[in-house]
């Protein structure tokens, strides 16, 4: 899942997670610095740039980007972990990561979340009183280019009330949990029950 900044897609996630089985929440690294309301492993694993960087050169991550100057990331060993117990995994990550998960041909569910306006973005960032006008004008300058590639997803949901757009993100994903190439174990299992109970004629 992809957003600009500020558009409120962790909130989204982290919601999404705590009303759909089997479905878990992606933890970034980052190089950034934690801010006074983060806890390490609960919001991102915090670690030092030279470590950041040495993962990256020990092809650590299932993706990674630059973002406003700090380096976030996914890790492969997590991911796999996460999926070999059975559950589904929400990436929360930015255009260039979305990239790279599609360009190593991993299967996946792409979403993009749209704010209903980008007077309605510039708001919320203000509203966070977290950023200079600098860093907003930065932000906002950013997500133009962002929005720009919402038809490389597969789905786009407007995030305009939380309750709402976490109901049309979990259909999206119940809907692909039901796709016909995601069954077939189910499938199978269930079509060998009438060649053993009740042979077709």
């Amino acid at each position: 899942m992809s957003a600009p900044s500020g558009t409120g897609k962790t909130t989204l996630v982290e919601r999404l997670v705590q009303t759909t089985p089997a479905l878990r929440m992606s933890r970034s690294y980052t190089s950034r610095a934690a801010r006074a309301s983060e806890r390490d492993g609960v919001d991102y694993h915090f670690i030092p740039r030279d470590e950041f960087q040495a993962r990256i050169a020990a092809l650590a991550f299932l993706e990674w980007a630059d973002v406003f100057g700090n380096l976030y990331g996914t890790s492969a060993t997590d991911t796999e972990a996460i999926l070999a117990g059975g559950e589904d995994l929400v990436l929360v990550i930015d255009v260039q990561g979305a990239r790279q998960v599609r360009a190593r041909g991993i299967e996946n569910t792409a979403i993009f979340v749209l704010p209903p306006s980008a007077a309605i973005l510039e708001r919320r960032l203000r509203g966070r009183s977290q950023d200079s006008d600098e860093q907003i004008r930065r932000r906002l300058s950013v997500a133009c280019r962002e929005v720009a590639d919402v038809a490389e997803y597969d789905y786009v949901v407007v995030n305009d009330e939380v309750e709402p757009s976490v109901g049309r993100l979990r259909a999206i994903i119940e809907a692909e949990r039901a796709r016909a190439s995601r069954m077939r174990d189910v499938t199978s299992d269930i079509v060998r029950t009438f060649r053993k109970e009740s042979p077709c004629p």
